[in-house]
């Protein structure tokens, strides 16, 4: 359990003799600095109506200007497409610098994201322009979104790099998502390069995103163990991570009732590392995890039984019960979780956690 000291204890511990008068001076005054920052406002994002509209406008200029560009947009002319990114990329930069430093750090980061999604049209062009195909073919640079093929890698890479100098710049969390993205697709590209294979099922993609996106979790894992002063790094590699982890994992054909039954079991162990972790994401995958195994069973297994629809309603409200607890209650749970476990397991929970405990 943490401790909290008042200006009086302090005094009272140099009246009693504990501390002298010095010792006195400079903890009051940094007692005074901590007080002080803790009433300045915070720089943490909020996740009002505001915010949604950024996140929703930024998403928006990615996707328009990658996933969602027409064929017609590829034909426009490799001069063209650089011109336009390069463009765009300046504008993007010169606006988010602005707005950053007067302290608008999410919208100006959002459009600094914007710029660095640049990064990817303007490799395509110069490739073009070189004959330097990025598909080994003529493709649309739409389908860098779409096909997965080796000779992307010089487009995920680039991207990569402009994020990573663009973090350094701006440290906002939303880079780590474009970041991780990328590192998604080139893990998709690389793997049948490195396989030796040109065609790539559906079960080894799914693998793929399932064994990357361990790799993911485990990367947030260790951002999360240190307390960062500029945001939440953690928070979109946990998520992008557990849409790759749980994605592949759910695609997976799970075989027979046992493989399905380790399916939620997989799902509950979710659950209930959220409460280690203290990061909710975990448990919205689980229990739609747990809902989807229960769908299973029902359509399936127990399809005749009369009693199932209302042991499954039975399940859900105990889910909805779990939201509430943990809604009202997490912190203090976590707290107790954190007094209950070994020294050396405490030292693995994420910073924020420890903090509470």
């Amino acid at each position: 359990m943490r401790s909290r000291f008042t200006i009086d204890d302090i005094a009272a511990a140099r009246d009693a003799g504990a501390i002298d008068a010095a010792a006195f001076e400079r903890l009051s005054q940094f007692l005074a600095s901590q007080q002080a920052a803790a009433a300045a406002p915070s720089q943490a994002p909020r996740y009002d109506f505001v915010n949604l509209l950024w996140y929703a406008g930024a998403l928006i200029v990615l996707g328009a200007m990658g996933m969602f560009s027409t064929t017609a947009f590829g034909l426009w002319g490799d001069k063209a497409l650089l011109l336009t990114a390069i463009v765009y990329a300046v504008m993007f930069a010169s606006a988010g610098a602005y707005l950053w430093r007067k302290r608008d750090r999410t919208p100006g980061g959002l459009l600094i994201a914007c710029a660095v999604g640049m990064a990817p049209l303007a490799i395509f062009a110069v490739q073009s322009m070189f004959d330097v195909s990025p598909a080994g073919e003529a493709r649309p640079y739409r389908d860098f979104y779409i096909w997965i093929k080796s000779s992307w890698l010089p487009m995920e890479l680039g991207t990569i790099a402009a994020a990573s100098i663009a973090l350094i710049a701006f440290p906002f969390p939303f880079l780590v998502m474009i970041i991780a993205f990328s590192l998604w697709f080139m893990s998709m590209d690389l793997t049948p390069w490195l396989m030796g294979v040109e065609e790539f099922s559906w079960d080894q993609r799914a693998t793929v995103s399932m064994y990357f996106g361990l790799a993911i979790l485990a990367a947030a894992w260790l951002v999360d163990l240190k307390r960062w002063r500029d945001g939440d790094f953690a928070f979109w590699l946990h998520l992008f991570g557990l849409m790759a982890f749980w994605g592949g994992l759910t695609a997976q054909h799970s075989g027979d009732e046992l493989g399905k039954a380790l399916y939620c079991a997989i799902n509950v162990a979710l659950i209930l590392l959220s409460l280690f972790l203290m990061r909710r994401a975990y448990a919205v995958f689980g229990a739609i995890g747990v809902t989807t195994y229960l769908g299973y069973l029902a359509s399936s297994v127990f399809k005749d039984s009369i009693l199932f629809p209302f042991a499954l309603s039975g399940i859900g409200v105990l889910l909805i019960v779990f939201g509430l607890l943990f809604h009202r209650y997490g912190a203090a749970i976590g707290e107790a979780i954190g007094e209950l476990l070994p020294a050396h397991l405490r030292g693995l929970r994420p910073a924020h956690a420890r903090e509470s405990e």
